[in-house]
């Protein structure tokens, strides 16, 4: 994971040397590995490394081309080799990324980038077309924003600089924080307005007076496998999984993984060893990071975690996530915090984590996230029932539904009616309640950002492609949402990476049946089958589980005085995002014994914070600074810049087998990556907490 930042003066006049000094202190601490710069005319960009690959200390970045441009790249390629055979002898199999990424683009221009396999994003400057192309893998993995207006156009892969530099106060984009506060905002969304992201899969053409977005590739939706055997599935899906794992491990320094015990995080571990054992892979050694909560009555992972370090002979990095204050922060007065989920506090499982990291300079961390959804975690037999229905197989339809209504233990018609509500238009279904918006949310801002606050669903259609395709792509948004909000760490830095979400992979997962994933009463079906003898029997077998979490639900009734000292002075209620005595109201209910949405109220809660570090580093517009007038810069501590972010503070779960369900919030409590879309954890959980 490396950064860049670019500016581009359309009136011909070189960039202010004091801005681009200004934007290289920004970003130094996101690439520790030196500095390069590249300048033509009225064009500036800067690249600062952090290595994680051999051949990446040894790359010269930027690339610049006698054809007339140059490439400045941030990424990992995962097929190389490929592509230095199409290339046709112009490079050799020991070239760096970037120098192979400078030839495809000289060869096939813009029809390139669908040809990159990995984790990355690029920008190419084109001095020959007098233009800039920026794109990012089909995931979003790697994050790369831009600004525009009619005299510049400046780009980087971390906000500060696009903010701390614009020269003029910040304007708020309330679509953004309406998306923040029902599910996750839209991947291409930035907090600010004027400044975008580089949509996943797409390139940005930038020209003077010129700005245009273009999908460079998509999944394709009729592409079908079908083998005559489940053994020839599971070999397919081994081999796909353990090669993404295999690209994952390309790194010159030990990886570390997260180790929750659950199916996902396991068969990486596994996969890993038995990847690395003969040697084919770069990575010198794997260690594992696990996090315990003793004080959860419900959370007991010790004994699975502790059967993948037996059959591993090597014990892990232990994290105690135990108590702590989870709603109230008390932060320190250093830096710039971009994003709502950039929110951190100090801990000492945060601490744990921190040298954890930096006992063995670890710099690449292997996450599950992803697993549950594409592997059939969540056993769902709607989209297999809908593929019938949609190509009339009514015979087929009428025995599965059976099948599936006895192993739920409920009426066949009841099924049915779930599979036809996925056919009517959203206009005629109800809201599900886990999908409710929190009651303290203003009125007049539901109404104005409704749109941005129910993430648009897309009803299924009996022509065209299969229901359960489009079941993919819904969850392929969910997932490129999630990966989008997680903010990039410089303190300490690591780069993550998911081997759930490689494009092989999920390609392959895409076009099977739906019933090699799930099948009635076989959860993860393919998974369990094709790593038998790979991943312990303990952890294959584990029966799925639900469970409330107890932790944050106390924790709330011990912090619920100070959240209602904060309720009387709301930010967010001065800039009309929240009604503060309907919020107030809110915050009495688990004292009576009555539910709340605690997912709703850490995400409130977030904003508030970040709208008063905002206020008073006095980075708002003239308007909302009068608005907000009554905070002032003495009476906030803003959060500390780099350390885990908000969305790295709390899993509030149920689980599955192991696995973890519900707010992508971890590591400064302990508690494991989600494996969820937000609107699933509360789906499960009990309406009672206490």
């Amino acid at each position: 994971m490396s950064v860049q930042f670019g500016r581009w003066n359309f009136g011909g006049v070189d960039p202010d040397s004091n801005h681009i000094e200004k934007a290289s202190a920004l970003i130094a601490p996101y690439g520790p590995d030196g500095e390069r710069r590249y300048s033509d005319k009225d064009v500036t960009v800067l690249y600062r490394g952090f290595h994680t690959t051999a051949d990446s200390r040894f790359e010269q970045q930027l690339q610049i081309s006698g054809a007339g441009f140059a490439v400045a790249w941030d990424g990992r390629l995962d097929n190389r080799d490929d592509l230095v055979r199409l290339l046709k002898g112009v490079l050799g199999c020991d070239s760096p990324d970037v120098s192979i990424v400078a030839a495809a683009y000289e060869r096939w221009d813009t029809d390139c980038f669908a040809k990159l396999i990995g984790d990355w994003a690029v920008s190419v400057w084109d001095s020959r077309r007098h233009e800039l192309l920026l794109a990012r893998d089909f995931l979003g993995t790697r994050h790369l924003y831009y600004t525009t207006n009619a005299d510049s156009v400046s780009w980087c892969t971390v906000l500060d600089p696009l903010v701390l530099l614009a020269g003029r106060p910040i304007r708020l984009n309330m679509e953004y924080l309406a998306g923040w506060l029902s599910s996750s905002p839209a991947s291409d969304q930035t907090p600010y307005l004027g400044i975008d992201a580089v949509p996943p899969a797409c390139f940005v053409l930038l020209r003077p007076g010129k700005c245009e977005v273009r999908k460079y590739w998509e999944f394709d939706s009729g592409k079908r496998i079908r083998y005559r055997s489940d053994g020839e599935y599971e070999e397919h899906f081994r081999a796909a999984l353990s090669q993404s794992v295999r690209r994952r491990l390309r790194c010159d320094s030990p990886v570390l993984v997260e180790l929750s015990g659950g199916m996902d995080s396991s068969s990486i571990v596994c996969l890993a060893d038995f990847i690395l054992e003969p040697g084919e892979a770069q990575a010198p050694e794997l260690d594992t990071v696990s996090y315990f909560n003793d004080q959860e009555p419900n959370w007991n992972e010790r004994p699975f975690v502790a059967v993948v370090e037996k059959q591993r002979r090597k014990t892990g990095c232990h994290i105690d996530a135990g108590a702590q204050k989870l709603f109230t922060y008390e932060l320190a007065n250093q830096g710039f915090i971009a994003t709502p989920g950039d929110i951190c506090q100090e801990s000492d499982a945060a601490r744990q984590f921190a040298n954890c990291l930096n006992s063995r300079s670890y710099q690449v961390l292997l996450s599950g996230i992803g697993g549950d959804e594409v592997t059939g975690g969540v056993p769902s037999p709607l989209p297999e029932l809908a593929d019938y229905l949609a190509r009339g197989h009514f015979m087929t339809l009428g025995r599965m539904l059976k099948t599936w209504a006895l192993q739920q233990r409920r009426p066949w018609f009841q099924l049915l009616g779930e599979v036809l509500r996925e056919f009517l238009p959203s206009a005629l279904i109800a809201l599900p309640k886990q999908r409710q918006l929190a009651p303290w949310l203003a009125r007049s801002f539901v109404s104005d950002h409704h749109a941005a606050m129910m993430a648009p669903r897309q009803r299924l259609r009996f022509f065209g492609p299969l229901p359960s395709f489009h079941d993919n792509m819904r969850t392929l948004e969910d997932l490129r949402r999630q990966i989008a909000r997680s903010a990039a760490v410089a303190e300490p830095l690591y780069e993550v990476r998911y081997p759930y979400l490689d494009r092989d992979l999920l390609e392959l997962l895409f076009a099977i049946p739906p019933d090699q994933l799930v099948r009635p009463g076989q959860r993860r079906s393919l998974m369990r089958r094709a790593l038998v003898g790979i991943v312990p029997d303990e952890i294959l077998s584990r029966k799925r589980k639900a469970a409330v979490v107890r932790t944050p639900f106390v924790a709330l009734l011990k912090e619920s005085e100070d959240l209602i000292q904060m309720s009387r002075n709301l930010a967010s209620a001065s800039l009309g995002i929240v009604d503060a005595d309907a919020f107030r109201k809110a915050l009495e209910l688990p004292r009576n014994d009555q539910a709340i949405s605690i997912i709703s109220l850490i995400r409130t809660i977030g904003v508030e914070m970040w709208l008063r570090h905002l206020i008073s580093q006095q980075l708002l517009e003239p308007g909302n600074r009068d608005v907000c007038s009554q905070f002032t810069h003495e009476s906030i501590s803003p959060p500390r810049r780099g350390g885990p972010t908000n969305s790295q503070l709390r899993t509030i779960s149920t689980w599955e087998g192991g696995e973890t369900h519900g707010l992508q919030e971890t590591r400064d409590c302990g508690l494991q990556r989600s494996r969820h879309d937000d609107s699933r954890l509360e789906e499960r959980s009990s309406d009672r907490f206490f």
